[in-house]
């Protein structure tokens, strides 16, 4: 979390069991990626969690590690990961076609901030108590739109009740955190969106069940009936 090393360990821990609970609760492989959401979140808040420590034990190496571990996280991985996810689970093939168009521009947003990041570096210092992530990005307005869409619309456009909700919530995290908390938005709003994962779990326990085993009787549900002879 964006607060101090105490909060993000105690973010990781709750995650990880967050993130246990929902791949235990996953039904078939195609629900593991976004089962595994609630883990990834736990990684990055512990990567915060060790990058408070270094900046408390003036650790020049481990912050570098640690904010380059966060920002991967936060710049790479998200705007892809999320609309592939939700695109695995999907049934309706309307929706799918354009989750594939929302993971296609989530790709090219991951390529263009990895090359701004490896260009001009990525450099992390505490500031009015948060954590501010700052990488040299000339067209920075349009890379946040396109990142926010990558990772908010294939939520919004899932069939899952549970996971729009995910996207609706996570966009007004975002205006909150824009208007509240600008100058620390990667990291506020990551966390954010962390605490927001808790409905991965209620879209894995409450959802529709797998198409393979919708409609079908006793025998999807492991009994079987002989005939008589």
């Amino acid at each position: 979390m964006c607060f101090s090393a105490s909060a993000s360990f105690t973010a990781g821990t709750v995650l990880l069991g967050l993130g246990a609970a929902s791949v235990k609760s996953a039904r078939r492989p195609a629900e593991l990626p976004l089962a595994a959401i609630p883990l990834l979140f736990a990684a990055q808040q512990f990567a915060e969690g060790v990058l408070w420590l270094a900046f408390h034990h003036d650790r020049p190496a481990l912050q570098q590690a640690t904010t380059w571990l966060f920002a991967l996280f936060a710049h790479v991985l998200w705007p892809v990961y999320v609309p592939v996810a939700v695109l695995l689970i999907e049934p309706e093939p309307r929706r799918r076609r354009t989750l594939l168009t929302i993971a296609a521009v989530g790709a090219a947003v991951s390529v263009w901030l990895l090359h701004s990041m490896i260009a001009g570096g990525v450099v992390a210092r505490p500031v009015g108590g948060h954590i501010e992530y700052v990488t040299i990005q000339p067209h920075a307005q349009i890379a946040a739109a396109l990142y926010v869409a990558a990772s908010t619309l294939g939520l919004l456009v899932s069939s899952h009740r549970a996971v729009r909700a995910l996207g609706v919530l996570a966009l007004l995290a975002f205006a909150a955190v824009w208007i509240a908390w600008e100058a620390w938005l990667v990291s506020v709003w990551c966390f954010f969106a962390a605490a927001l994962s808790a409905l991965v779990l209620v879209q894995l326990r409450t959802g529709a069940p797998p198409p393979a085993a919708q409609g079908l009787g006793p025998v999807a549900r492991g009994r079987t009936h002989n005939p008589a002879p």
